[in-house]
């Protein structure tokens, strides 16, 4: 197997005393799809927060392709949570795309190039959102205000992408999209999917992570009862129709030292 591009060994993070992250340990590879589901506060931002280099481990580990975090930015796209980004900022479909771009720009006077602009494009059409380029972002509906935010990420020709729960405000029918173009994106880069979404995780992902606190990845990508109550702290019914879905087996639980 080559080297993972994202190696975290061992690593802890709390805030102000609070423990966040416990001894977590994760190997990301070459178009890897991971899921990561688990409850509020369990630690799922905070671990991607950690992966771009935006907060520091307390102690363990973080390379991203053998280097610190922050010298390998414009390697990951980031899709953050939606309610995170302001809408309301006066700002064109386009001009949010090309923000993507501004690490690759080495002139002092921050310009954008043809290739940028013509990088920024592609991306707007492999979203399907070409023809509102010029438009405000604050006349968007949320899935098109969404598929905005993961063309800015690919804009930035990511080795891996990172999606913080990015259809948490649309529609069925604009999650189903959305999930189709990440499984074809998924041909070209490493894809790491937090969620609360088990549906979305049992069709699409190929490796399931538990977080809540500590880490458990299930590569067999097995769903059960059993590991949603552990995982999310209380009792949990699945409710399954058609296929494929999956089931994960018991955790092996260490205890914290």
């Amino acid at each position: 197997m080559t080297d993972p591009i994202i190696h975290l060994e061992d690593v802890w993070f709390s805030f102000n005393g609070t423990p966040a992250l416990e001894g977590v340990s994760l190997d990301i590879y070459e178009r890897d799809f991971l899921g990561i589901i688990g409850p509020n506060g369990g630690g799922k931002t905070t671990l991607l927060k950690l992966i771009l280099g935006l907060l520091a481990p307390d102690r363990g580990m973080i390379r991203i392709m053998g280097e610190p975090p922050e010298r390998h930015r414009t390697d990951i796209g980031y899709v953050p949570q939606y309610r995170t980004f302001d809408f309301g900022y006066p700002i064109s479909v386009i001009e949010v795309v090309l923000m993507g771009r501004l690490g690759h720009i080495h002139s002092p006077f921050r310009k954008y190039s043809l290739e940028d602009r013509k990088i920024a494009e592609e991306c707007l059409a492999m979203m399907d959102i070409a023809d509102i380029a010029d438009r405000q972002v604050d006349q968007l509906s949320g899935g098109q205000q969404q598929k905005v935010i993961l063309a800015r990420a690919l804009a930035t020709e990511p080795r891996v992408l990172l999606l913080d729960e990015p259809t948490n405000q649309v529609d069925v029918r604009t999650e189903v999209h959305f999930f189709e173009i990440l499984r074809q994106l998924h041909e070209d880069m490493a894809i790491v999917l937090v969620t609360h979404d088990i549906g979305a995780v049992s069709v699409y992902v190929d490796r399931i992570a538990c977080l809540n606190r500590r880490l458990f990845v299930h590569d067999s990508g097995e769903i059960t009862e059993d590991v949603l109550a552990e995982t999310y702290q209380c009792p949990v019914e699945l409710i399954a129709h058609g296929v494929p879905h999956r089931v994960l087996k018991e955790h092996d639980r260490e205890e914290s030292p």
